[in-house]
């Protein structure tokens, strides 16, 4: 949560627990197991891990140059690091050295801030039932959208299921593509997925107890003007178009090319 809104996170697809779920050594042991696709793009386009020859090539060294706070400093992956370079013969070991560095060396003491501030909200005893992709479901919701429960818990607002530009919305999020749908969902409610109890438990971010559903709301103003979303009420306000095309083009313009409030 970030003042009262719902923050949109999602997990990397490491195969791996989530960060605040074990300890920072645990991590080291994990990541002796990444593949090359990991490889940095410094590396990539230069050299494959297994193929391609990159003496007189790749002019580097063992060493890294990290910016912290404007400064830039050097550390070196092996001690003298600084003045061995990279050749054919141990480009192996320069990558495992270099992903070791930007996966967990380099970012120790972030990790373990983030620890520090995780458990502190939320005991670490209640997260050991969890994989990372329950873990994720619980925090961001579902990704895919069930349109059927979509509709069956939005509310209307000086509307009725028969009304012309109600049935034409729902038609035109039947049109939509699954990317479309979330973005359309993300422009009224602030987030593109999904509470995983479905619709029936969206939250605002007004503060209030309790769920707010999606809402439909018939305005009374100029056709001419654009669907207008209310993030923290998950309303969206619909003019009196006047046929469905019309509409088609107004929403897609709202969802594609306006800004609204968000928290990504």
């Amino acid at each position: 949560m970030f003042k009262n809104g719902a923050i949109d996170p999602k997990f990397n697809n490491c195969k791996l627990t989530p960060l605040p779920l074990t300890s920072f050594k645990d991590k080291v042991e994990a990541h002796r197991n990444l593949r090359c696709e990991f490889i940095p793009s410094l590396l990539k386009g230069r050299f494959d891990c297994s193929e391609n020859n990159i003496d007189g090539v790749l002019d580097t060294t063992f060493s890294v140059e990290n910016n912290s706070f404007g400064i830039v400093k050097v550390h070196e992956l092996k001690p003298g690091g600084a003045t061995i370079p990279v050749t054919e013969d141990n480009k192996r070991e320069y990558v495992k050295l270099y992903v070791n560095y930007r996966f967990m060396r380099g970012i120790e003491q972030q990790f373990l801030a983030l620890q520090k501030g995780f458990t502190e909200l939320i005991p670490p005893a209640l997260l050991r039932p969890f994989d990372e992709r329950e873990l994720e479901l619980v925090i961001s919701g579902i990704g895919s959208i069930d349109i059927a429960d979509w509709r069956s818990h939005t509310r209307l607002k000086h509307c009725t299921p028969e009304t012309p530009v109600v049935q034409w919305f729902w038609q035109v999020v039947e049109s939509y593509s699954e990317e479309m749908r979330a973005r359309l969902l993300q422009f009224v409610t602030g987030s593109s997925r999904v509470p995983l109890q479905g619709f029936k438990a969206l939250q605002g971010s007004t503060g209030a107890a309790g769920p707010r559903l999606f809402t439909i709301h018939c305005i009374d103003c100029s056709p001419q003007n654009l669907p207008k979303a209310h993030t923290c009420f998950n309303r969206i306000d619909i003019p009196p178009y006047d046929n469905y095309q019309v509409l088609v083009d107004k929403l897609t313009q709202a969802v594609e090319e306006t800004c609204g409030f968000a928290v990504e």
